[in-house]
């Protein structure tokens, strides 16, 4: 933690050093505010000028000036109208309105050399502690996040205690934007969103929605294994539902309008929690049956803003791979252990074997008694003390209906990545009475838990295509094979040899075009297909294939023996599941 703090105060230091850079580069900027972030920091700024990339190693040189001059970070004290004349006084409106926006009487502005800001710290000691650093990119920000306010310009950058520690951040970077899934999902033909439909609106093209159908199917063959009932709930609902639920009242801002429907309002389907509660509650269920699973890979619609969008890892309509547990409060603890489990080997199943995870326990303003979130918080914590797996507690990061455990997967490049959820409802189970008998006859609340293994279907997509870079292990890549033929007189066995391999269920394609060998292969390696198989007279005449794994030639088999080598890997994979 102790490094962690260091690091905070490294980078908002950096920080300050830029928006001085800025000013002294670009006079006429105003300053909004810049905070340090998980890897660097920014700083927003409306400026006459619009920043170039250019501009951004003009900074770079400036700050390095500033650096050098061996600024001392020091602090003062002035009461909230003294600060609020200080930056009127200098045009800085974005520091007024925040001023007011701050219920202390005294604030705290730090100076380094001639720069001054409206800044609570802590700081580094001195700008000469700042040493590597880079600036990354430009992006447009909204005023406080407001989209009816002006846009700013926001700089990225990030800083470093050693050179090593920076250039690989900056290896790592490279590397991410050679696997962005949202110019691979170009690229490979998986998935696109169109203006003319709506920002955020995913189509899912073949080759995507082959491996959309691989990751359901499987899903729904491991859910029915492990006890639960597969439903399927309506994409609209009459808005009283989600009054029942508090959503309307608590997410109103992420709920599209109304649409009226024979007189009354109905509501795009925000999510799946109350259609599944009407399902439970079709019939009286006994404490025999409890615990009661139900799941559904179900699509819903949130409004988010446009600033926000990006590629698949957040959009406007997505299917939530859902699941809804009532069940007694005595079965809380083994319910969160079999999800954990059943969420690892499932995440295990994809190659994601690093974890971040974190209990969230109860905040400030909460729904339900002390005692049930007590109890359900020590049923979490002797969960996860079991499962031996490490977790930290994220102190009064619940939501207010309930406490929840959030599994961050690591990806190959160490990135974490939230997708899977298991969270306790308080809140629920009382807004629509849900029960069940028990011994005595009496009725008794249920304990109902959230839980997705993926997340959604879409940033899980996306998450999966970064992780690969787009080269999918055999069983999840939409097409396993490709047949080349050297020239016009292997076309017949090709196109055999393509049909041969696709009844025994192999994802097989042929490209019998006129186009020379290589560069048939080059195009094959660009769509990241596992194997490449290449027929010549040579292998005409001896009836078998030559292959390519990866960009390796790995030699001549019988067809048959290539067919099995096919379906071993494959069968690997069915194993390990």
């Amino acid at each position: 933690m102790e490094n962690k703090i260091e690091l905070e105060k490294l980078r908002h230091s950096t920080s300050h050093v830029m928006a001085q850079a800025v000013l002294e580069l670009f006079p006429g900027t105003k300053l909004a505010i810049g905070p340090a972030i998980e890897d660097g920091f920014y700083y927003d700024f409306n400026s006459p000028r619009t920043f170039l990339p250019e501009d951004l190693e003009k900074i770079e040189q400036k700050m390095k000036e500033i650096v050098k001059n061996d600024h001392k970070f020091t602090s003062r004290e002035m009461s909230k109208e003294e600060a609020k004349k200080f930056f009127g006084e200098r045009n800085e409106k974005y520091k007024v309105e925040l001023l007011e926006n701050i219920p202390d009487e005294k604030v705290t502005l730090y100076q380094d050399g001639d720069f001054i800001d409206l800044c609570r710290g802590p700081h580094i000691e001195s700008t000469k502690q700042i040493k590597h650093f880079k600036l990354l990119s430009v992006a447009g920000a909204y005023w406080r996040g407001d989209e009816k306010r002006e846009q700013l310009q926001r700089i990225y950058g990030t800083v470093f205690p050693t050179k090593e520690e920076l250039a690989d951040y900056l290896n790592k970077l490279e590397e991410a934007k050679k696997r962005d899934h949202r110019k691979l999902g170009v690229q490979l033909d998986l998935f696109s969103t169109h203006e003319q439909v709506g920002a955020g609106l995913v189509h899912w093209h073949p080759k995507g929605t082959i491996i959309r159908n691989i990751i359901e199917n499987l899903w729904k063959e491991e859910h029915t294994k492990h006890g639960y009932q597969l439903v399927s709930t309506p994409h609209i609902a009459s808005e009283e539902i989600y009054k029942t639920s508090g959503h309307l009242e608590k997410y109103s801002d992420m709920i599209y309008s109304p649409m009226d429907i024979d007189g009354r309002p109905f509501r795009v389907k925000p999510m799946n929690c109350p259609n599944h509660i009407m399902i439970y509650k079709t019939k009286l269920h006994s404490y025999r049956e409890l615990p009661v699973r139900y799941a559904e890979l179900g699509t819903v619609y949130r409004y988010e803003k446009s600033g926000v969008l990006h590629g698949l890892l957040r959009v406007r309509g997505f299917t939530i791979d859902d699941a809804h547990i009532f069940c007694k409060l005595d079965q809380l603890e083994q319910e969160m252990l079999n999800i954990f489990d059943f969420t690892i080997k499932f995440l295990q199943t994809f190659g994601f074997r690093e974890y971040d995870i974190y209990l969230a326990t109860k905040p400030e303003k909460f729904v339900g008694s002390e005692e049930n979130w007590a109890k359900a918080i020590d049923s979490l914590k002797n969960a996860m003390e079991k499962t031996k797996y490490p977790y930290r507690i994220d102190e009064g990061g619940g939501a207010f209906y309930g406490p929840k455990v959030d599994i961050k997967i690591k990806d190959v490049l160490g990135r974490a990545w939230q997708c899977s959820t298991i969270q306790f409802d308080f809140n629920l189970a009382e807004r629509f009475d849900i029960t069940y008998r028990d011994e005595s006859g009496k009725d008794e609340r249920v304990f109902m838990i959230h839980r997705a293994l993926l997340g959604s279907m879409e940033r899980f997509f996306g998450v999966l295509i970064e992780h690969y870079a787009g080269a999918f292990p055999l069983w999840l890549s939409p097409v396993q094979v490709v047949v080349i033929n050297i020239s016009e007189s292997q076309k017949d066995y090709a196109e055999n040899v393509t049909v041969s391999l696709k009844n025994e269920g192999i994802r097989a394609e042929s490209d019998l075009s006129n186009e020379r060998l290589n560069y048939k292969i080059r195009e094959a390696t660009v769509n990241k297909i596992p194997y490449i198989v290449i027929v010549g007279d040579k292998e005409k005449q001896s009836r078998k294939v030559s292959a390519r794994h990866s960009g390796r030639d790995i030699g001549q088999f019988e067809l048959n023996e290539f067919i099995e080598k096919l379906k071993s890997e494959l069968k690997q994979k069915i194993n390990n599941t």
